[in-house]
């Protein structure tokens, strides 16, 4: 079932900070900063991947996604649902089946045996497809699957996320020079309000965050590892 009536957008942001903090995906530093896979150092982590345990919250946040992505692009503006390997198959197939689309998912590389194939399900050419995943950093992992998608014939000029860093200047840039749009749910931003509100955060880690959250770059290079 499509969903059609839901808060604004800040209000959505406001909710879906407060979900992640309920169910503990939001981590703040305390002792040493969390290594992110591209090795450098940061202050907050967050887990999306933990939604998919708790099934009100993960049903609300994927008729949150659905009707962002309606509301900004169109009702009628998709014919497939592409999930990316492999945080982003759970929930591409849930905004999938609310939309009443085929779903597929793209390999972040061809498996190298069978089909040898990037593109995993029925993806037609000319399909119009929207890249589902659970975050966003500086948006560069999202441009391989992009390019797998648009090699089938497809076309992808938007890709939906749950959580979207919101700190990097250039993400959006990025993307939008590679021909794509980004939707989201929340930021950093939205997280560190709702810490702020709920009072049970020591102020020296928020105002850590804040720092990190301000020049990304600059804590980065105080604080290599």
């Amino acid at each position: 079932m499509i969903p059609s009536s839901y808060p604004d957008k800040a209000e959505m942001a406001r909710l879906t900070a407060r979900m992640l903090w309920e169910i503990e995906a939001v981590h703040f530093m305390e002792d040493a900063p969390f290594k992110l896979a591209s090795g450098l150092p940061s202050p907050v982590y967050i887990d999306c991947r933990k939604l998919i345990s708790y099934p009100r919250i993960r049903s609300t946040l994927m008729d949150f996604l659905t009707v962002t992505v309606l509301r900004d692009v169109g009702f009628e503006a998709f014919d497939n649902i592409a999930g990316g390997e492999t945080a982003g198959i759970p929930f591409a197939a849930l905004v999938a089946e609310r939309m009443a689309l085929p779903m597929t998912y793209v390999r972040k590389k061809p498996k190298g045996y069978g089909r040898n194939a990037r593109i995993e399900g029925v993806m037609s050419e000319g399909q119009r497809v929207l890249l589902v995943e659970d975050l966003t950093t500086d948006g560069g992992s999202k441009l391989s699957f992009v390019d797998a998608i648009r090699e089938t014939g497809a076309t992808c000029a938007h890709t939906a996320v749950i959580f979207y860093y919101g700190i990097f200047t250039e993400t959006e840039k990025t993307l939008g020079d590679h021909g794509v749009s980004l939707h989201h749910l929340c930021t950093w931003w939205d997280v560190l309000a709702a810490a702020r509100e709920a009072g049970t955060v020591a102020a020296a880690t928020l105002a850590q965050v804040e720092a990190f959250l301000n020049d990304p770059r600059a804590w980065q290079e105080e604080n290599a590892f």
